[in-house]
């Protein structure tokens, strides 16, 4: 990296090419490529492509197209998750070898039973933030021969981070500093919320939370803005900082662009798409003030 570079702050927006971009990916990057602008920093562009088998090349080109039209640019190359998986299998392994993660071989269908017969008796089972059950502790108190019994027959199945055993390895009160409601605060972290959360899966070799944690701290990001939903997760993303010694970004999350049901934007809703908004005749100014700004 040049000298002139060195300590400027850095911003990123993340897409992922599993779909057209949409109104509430263009506020977060407007938000990012203005931000990084006001600080005189930088401004990185990321695909977000771990999920192969739903990202395509064609996602990938329409939103370098979009973001282009947009007016914004970014600083090149472009890191693609899929060129590094070799990156988050050694975070993976050495979370492995400090013993905080557990191969969780349970189906979603064998865990949607148990979470029938649990509340089938009138309790409640508990639930992360985005409405999911906690995964059962089936696995975690598996032994550790019937562990590798499983796995020598080739029973497909996840890494999960153990996030009690992890929260009591940080041994400190985690938190994280928060800008999106126009003040800076520092936030406590509550990971437990999220129960073992999924690192790694038979068919993905790393989940969203690891990736997006090791991909931060090797592209020196200093800054993430991102969307309201993603609040929640930086519980998460902490505690995986601690654990594998990452630096810490500040955080600001922006609020959300919600559709006419009033639920989050999704990629299969065509209408809010930046393509079809483009050709029925709108401007990229048309499309800031879409967005509220």
């Amino acid at each position: 990296m040049p000298n002139s570079q060195l300590g400027k702050p850095v911003y990123r927006f993340a897409p992922s090419p599993n779909g057209f971009l949409h109104l509430g990916h263009a506020l977060s990057a407007f938000l990012n490529h203005d931000m990084a602008g006001a600080a005189r920093g930088r401004l990185l562009l990321r695909i977000e492509d771990i999920d192969l088998s739903r990202c395509t090349p064609e996602f990938e080109q329409m939103i370098y197209h979009d973001l282009r039209w947009l007016g914004l640019d970014w600083e090149t190359p472009v890191r693609r998750q899929s060129e590094h998986f070799d990156a988050y299998r050694d975070a993976l392994d050495r979370l492995r070898e400090m013993g905080l993660v557990y191969p969780a071989f349970l189906t979603r269908g064998e865990v949607k039973a148990q979470v029938a017969d649990h509340e089938a008796s009138g309790t409640a089972w508990p639930r992360d933030p985005d409405g999911s059950p906690l995964y059962p502790d089936t696995d975690r108190e598996r032994r550790e021969t019937e562990r590798a019994t499983l796995i020598a027959r080739g029973v497909k199945h996840a890494w999960r981070l153990d996030v009690g055993k992890a929260m009591a390895s940080s041994g400190k009160p985690l938190s994280w500093q928060e800008t999106g409601s126009g003040l800076s605060e520092r936030i406590t972290a509550e990971p437990a919320i999220w129960g073992d959360v999924v690192l790694s899966r038979s068919d993905a070799p790393s989940s969203y939370h690891l990736s997006v944690v090791v991909d931060d701290a090797l592209q020196g990001i200093t800054h993430v803005v991102r969307g309201q939903d993603l609040y929640a997760a930086t519980a998460i993303h902490r505690l995986l900082q601690e654990l594998l010694g990452l630096p810490e970004p500040a955080y600001h999350h922006h609020g959300l662009i919600l559709g006419h049901d009033g639920r989050k934007l999704s990629k299969s809703e065509g209408s809010t798409g930046i393509s079809a908004l483009r050709n029925e005749g709108l401007r990229p100014d048309d499309i800031r003030r879409l967005v509220g700004l």
